[in-house]
């Protein structure tokens, strides 16, 4: 077997556990099509932390804790651990935070984008059109030259102080003192969730796996347009297959476009919401997955978006730009739209023509 063809088989069989994974952590508790989502669940997080006060959505998520852990323990293992940042960090901040809008108007990342549809949930199919026009509006600033310049080495204390600030958060899950925010039984999605240790394990196996392939939703569209090569998307192609099968056999599909678990029916704004998530993410290199288990490698850069995400979800709920089950509000709309300009602002202010 070539290098080429085992990367792939690497690829696709940890797509297949994380999809089984992510499925069956809502048999264990957490929300329907919801087993997984980067965005939901750094959302609660910072409900948790007491950043907003929407009580339907505070809980300190154990799995993104395990992504940047398992990511971290994995990238010393490999010796990959390395350091790196400083490449516009305020330009990369504002993309998240933009990307975050986008989610929360979707209500879901990538990630529970994939999921969503492999639970029967045809509006994130209408995200999933959204979410690739935003990576090939994304490619095209790519192809006049976008970058955001080189990173530089760093210190390994830089590099462990987001991996350091995920033990602490676990800590204070653990220890729940009385300035941490827990959604009270039946108040909403941050009151569904799997057993604390059972979803940390699986957040390390998760970013064990992610660091381990290179596993990016944003990049394997980007690289089957940019060079042809579908090794990456064949990743998320498992989650789909393996989550859609295991729904079958435990009765969890649902297809249509109505009653979707923590979901809504309107599909310009379900395309507009990952057509921004696709748009910011290709600008930054990764989707918000992708972001955790660099930022457990030591990438600084990517811990800044992580931060972008944290704040962005905070602001989010804060000023009423989330969506619910109800649909989008008016403000999340007025900001969807501003954020998709402030996206294509950065893309052209930080592109330039190749020379001849």
């Amino acid at each position: 077997m070539t290098s080429a063809k085992k990367d792939k088989v690497i690829i696709i069989v940890a797509g297949l556990i994380i999809g089984v994974i992510a499925t069956l952590l809502v048999v264990a508790g957490n929300p329907k099509n919801m087993g997984f989502c980067i965005a939901c669940f750094i959302r609660d997080t910072a409900g948790g932390l007491g950043l907003h006060r929407a009580a339907p959505v505070q809980y300190i998520r154990p799995e993104i804790i395990g992504i940047v852990i398992g990511a971290f323990v994995c990238a010393l293992a490999k010796k990959e651990f390395s350091p790196r940042g400083g490449s516009a960090p305020m330009t990369r901040f504002t993309l998240a935070f933009c990307a975050m809008i986008g989610c929360l108007m979707f209500l879901g990342c990538p990630f529970r984008m994939v999921l969503r549809m492999a639970g029967g949930d045809l509006n994130a199919l209408v995200g999933f059109v959204g979410f690739i026009a935003g990576i090939l509006v994304g490619v095209v600033f790519l192809k006049k030259g976008f970058s955001l310049k080189r990173t530089y080495k760093m210190n390994t204390s830089e590099g462990v102080i987001l991996p350091v600030v995920e033990v602490v958060l676990f800590a204070l899950l653990l220890a729940a003192p009385a300035f941490i925010f827990f959604s009270e039984e039946g108040a909403g999605p941050g009151a569904m969730h799997a057993n604390v240790w059972l979803s940390l394990f699986a957040g390390l196996i998760v970013g064990a796996l992610a660091q381990r392939t290179r596993l990016c939703m944003v990049g394997g569209i980007r690289d089957v347009v940019l060079f042809k090569e579908s090794r990456l998307l064949l990743g998320f192609a498992a989650i789909f297959a393996s989550a859609l099968i295991v729904n079958l056999i435990l009765g969890f599909v649902n297809f249509g476009f109505t009653e979707q678990p923590v979901a809504y029916n309107d599909g310009l704004w379900n395309f507009l919401g990952l057509f921004l998530v696709g748009f910011a993410c290709c600008l930054l290199g990764g989707c918000p997955l992708r972001q955790l288990v660099m930022s457990g490698e030591g990438n600084v850069d990517s811990a800044v978006v992580v931060l972008g995400l944290l704040l962005g979800a905070a602001f989010c709920h804060n000023f009423g730009l989330a969506s619910s089950g109800e649909g989008p509000t008016p403000a999340g709309k007025i900001a969807v739209i501003a954020a998709i300009v402030v996206v294509a602002l950065i893309g052209l202010v930080n592109s330039r023509k190749k020379e001849a």
